[in-house]
């Protein structure tokens, strides 16, 4: 396959939707993980699955996202076209409405308290709709909104392997009482990847959510990991006072974000500086907050 580059993303628009051919295309400054995504004029834009194993997104975002939109009041993606495999490139693919808004950060959100409540009011939202039908979690979704239990040797073995750093026995805790309990109620929808690089803001305050391509239904537990990875304690405070979950329901949202920030430091913790890794000090964020709520 050739490489995900502006020269052929160029040769795809060119092959598929020549009427778009003369609309500038360059990357955009953040791009995914999942996708690579580029700029297609002033009011679009492509993503394209880095590898085989996220094309399953593609589906289920054309089928799913025009009509969550409908009810959901922030604005979210919206597929435009799809996109068929060419001999450029191998699989399917999107355009998209363009969002304009910031990839959030602390510095350019007015007020985090207030975020943190938009924020949970949208998972509110997406949570009330129906969601009979939704495809229910699994590999396409790296299980999100499942058992966090598929994960239980990845995450022990990633506990054992930087033992040297944080306390074993708690870290074992944290993660025990996490799969204590299941998710005893209807499937809801689960955007699956809350994270700061698929949240938008303008003028300090959440304008909109893109990126449903872990999108699926089940527990939603796993959309709540930010209380931990983005918060702080008073913001944490608000996001729980207005998702309303059970205690049940936050440790297993802890156990998300404990799995994600163990699996993710053990990766790098020979590569980054300690002292400010992202992942390092959301462990041990979530251990304080765990003593704290322990006690």
């Amino acid at each position: 396959m050739n490489k995900i580059n502006t020269e052929l993303v160029k040769q795809l628009i060119i092959e598929q939707f020549p009427n778009w051919s003369d609309l500038d295309i360059k990357p955009v400054k953040l791009s995914g993980n999942d996708n690579r995504t580029f700029h297609l004029g002033e009011s679009m834009s492509v993503r394209l699955p880095s590898e085989e194993c996220y094309v399953p997104q593609v589906e289920k975002e054309h089928f799913w996202l025009p009509i969550l939109a409908q009810k959901l009041r922030l604005p979210i993606s919206i597929p435009l076209a799809k996109g068929k495999p060419s001999k450029y490139y191998p699989w399917p693919w999107t355009i998209n409405q363009w969002i304009d808004g910031e990839t959030i950060n602390k510095e350019n959100i007015s007020d985090l308290n207030q975020f943190a409540t938009d924020l949970g009011q949208f998972l509110n939202e997406l949570q009330s709709i129906d969601a009979s039908g939704g495809p229910m979690a699994g590999k396409h979704n790296f299980h999100r909104g499942g058992n966090l239990a598929v994960y239980d040797k990845e995450t022990r073995d990633s506990i054992e392997k930087t033992k040297e750093f944080f306390n074993e026995d708690l870290l074992i805790e944290i993660w025990e009482t996490s799969l204590n309990s299941k998710w005893v109620r209807n499937p809801v929808w689960i955007h699956g990847d809350i994270a700061p690089g698929n949240l938008l803001v303008k003028n300090g305050k959440l304008c909109a959510v893109i990126d449903f391509g872990i999108l699926g239904v089940g527990d939603p537990s796993c959309d709540a990991a930010m209380a931990w990875t983005f918060f702080d304690e008073h913001s944490r405070k608000t996001f729980k006072e207005v998702l309303k979950f059970d205690e049940n329901t936050w440790n297993r949202a802890r156990g998300w974000a404990l799995w994600k920030a163990l699996i993710t430091f053990d990766a790098n913790k020979d590569y980054s500086s300690i002292i400010t890794d992202e992942s390092f000090n959301t462990i041990n964020v979530i251990i304080k907050d765990f003593k704290s709520n322990n006690v």
